[in-house]
């Protein structure tokens, strides 16, 4: 994000990522329904846990706007633009792509998130990678649960459509330095409210929504 024998995990590996990113895809741009690092604005097998196994977790809530308020009438415009576009099925997929992109960011699974993020956002997430490399630091970082999902806000300008999410999730989060030693975050669970926004053109035959912002709440 080694000496020997041919890498037959590697591939075995690739093969996956490769299943895991055509399955987010589906998801978020399937017909019958609906992502830089935090502070900077800019789908559903979970990818495997850093660290140990994230234990299931209930449904999380997950909130609708009214139709007839103003974030349910920008989503009813998008709705005329993309008729499969459903925000039921859009926060159900959303989810999936939040687990993704955390917990690959954390393994520092690059192929993964040039996927699913926009140019912009993906130059942040990667440097952040890079730097965290170079200080050989490792961040570990658990989804225990999502326990909210919301869409907050939503938009169209001519083609483009951005829909806003709020999610509410318990996470550990903990990086070490290359002894071990914990540098930031903290092995206990933590809750986070994050702010992502999702954007995708309508007149795109690529179905998938790419993460464009994030900012904490």
């Amino acid at each position: 994000m080694q000496g020997g024998g041919f890498p037959i995990d590697l591939i075995l590996f690739g093969m996956v990522a490769a299943f895991l990113v055509l399955r987010l895809r589906s998801v978020l741009g399937r017909r019958t329904g609906f992502e830089r690092p935090p502070g900077e604005r800019g789908p559903v097998p979970v990818p495997p846990a850093v660290g140990p196994a994230a234990p299931v977790a209930a449904t999380p809530q997950r909130g609708v706007p009214d139709p007839r308020g103003p974030v349910g009438q920008a989503l009813a415009r998008i709705r005329g633009a993309d008729p499969s576009f459903d925000p039921a099925g859009f926060l159900a997929g959303a989810e999936g792509a939040f687990r993704m992109i955390v917990e690959g960011f954390a393994a520092g699974n690059r192929p993964l998130l040039r996927d699913l993020l926009s140019d912009d956002t993906y130059a942040g997430f990667e440097g952040a990678i890079t730097d965290r490399e170079s200080r050989g630091e490792v961040q570990r970082t658990e989804i225990r649960e999502i326990r909210e999902a919301s869409i907050e806000g939503a938009d169209l300008r001519g083609s483009i459509a951005e829909v806003v999410v709020r999610f509410v999730s318990d996470q550990v989060n903990l990086t070490t330095d290359a002894a071990g030693k914990p540098v930031a975050g903290a092995d206990a669970v933590t809750e986070l409210t994050d702010i992502w926004t999702f954007q995708r053109d309508t007149r795109s035959t690529d179905p998938t929504w790419k993460l464009v912002g994030t900012r904490s709440a």
